[in-house]
């Protein structure tokens, strides 16, 4: 059982729903955010829990492509043959998911102790900020998500793999892989949702069991209602923000936010 109050745990859901698409990385978030405050730390399945809420806010805002995917991923099975973009990009978001499930499986036991330094974290945001910043500055932005290929596909699932370190992002090293392989802004922004849905839904299906195991209250159900609301409202908010003025306040934000971390640990001493 965790032991945030309600409070709390509406706040770790909103963080974890704006933070999840925005490439500000939500697990720096709720990693520090109990370490800054002196909070109980929910740990990390109840992190994973709240991952339900922003599972269901893709499925809704998303839900005439997640039909299509269906269809298409169906169809590349009946038939063996990957023909159509919907069947190309169900294959595709398959190949992105390997290296994260493959790596997250091997590199657990660190993503829970060592990678949640927050002194690791700081120089993680610091560092996925500037490459961000340069990337989306020097990057043409005119390839459509039509034209990618599965190679281009395996080299975002590789930059995935990365966010297992707090304070990369997992959003935030996907649309970064996409910038640098000069997709567009919203297409690597919409690639990067849809491929983070297997990953989510498989650390759910790994994680909530053994929360489910110790219980669940009403902290719980507050902190998923929460995540879902604000990962909604980040989903919509960067597709149209993104088009007009890039990411550069996102890298800014990452600076700002290490810098605040920075300060705290040298206050602590």
């Amino acid at each position: 059982m965790n032991e945030l109050t309600l409070w709390q745990a509406a706040v770790m859901g909103t963080l974890q729903g704006l933070a999840e698409f925005l490439p500000i990385s939500s697990s720096a978030h709720l990693s520090l955010a109990p370490w800054a405050f002196g909070w109980n730390s929910p740990g990390l399945a109840f992190d994973v829990s709240l991952h339900l809420g922003t599972l269901v806010a893709l499925f809704a805002y998303f839900r005439a492509e997640w039909v299509a995917l269906a269809r298409g991923a169906l169809n590349v099975i009946a038939t063996r043959r990957v023909e159509t973009i919907e069947e190309r990009r169900a294959v595709f978001i398959v190949i992105a998911t390997i290296p994260a499930a493959v790596f997250g499986l091997l590199l657990e036991d660190y993503a829970e102790t060592i990678f949640r330094a927050p002194a690791l974290t700081a120089t993680m945001l610091i560092v996925m900020g500037a490459i961000l910043w340069w990337a989306d500055h020097t990057a043409p932005r005119t390839r459509p998500l039509a034209e990618m290929t599965w190679k281009q596909a395996l080299i975002i699932g590789f930059a995935q793999v990365c966010a297992l370190v707090p304070g990369v992002s997992r959003s935030g090293a996907t649309m970064t892989a996409g910038r640098l392989l000069q997709f567009d802004r919203q297409s690597a922004a919409i690639f990067s949702f849809l491929m983070s849905m297997p990953v989510i839904a498989a650390a759910a299906v790994l994680k909530v069991p053994k929360l489910l195991s110790e219980g669940i209250d009403a902290t719980i159900v507050v902190g998923i209602t929460s995540a879902t609301i604000s990962s909604w409202l980040a989903i919509a908010v960067l597709l149209r923000f993104i088009q007009r003025r890039g990411f550069a306040v996102f890298a800014i934000y990452r600076f700002v936010l290490a810098a605040a971390v920075y300060a705290l640990i040298i206050y602590r001493g």
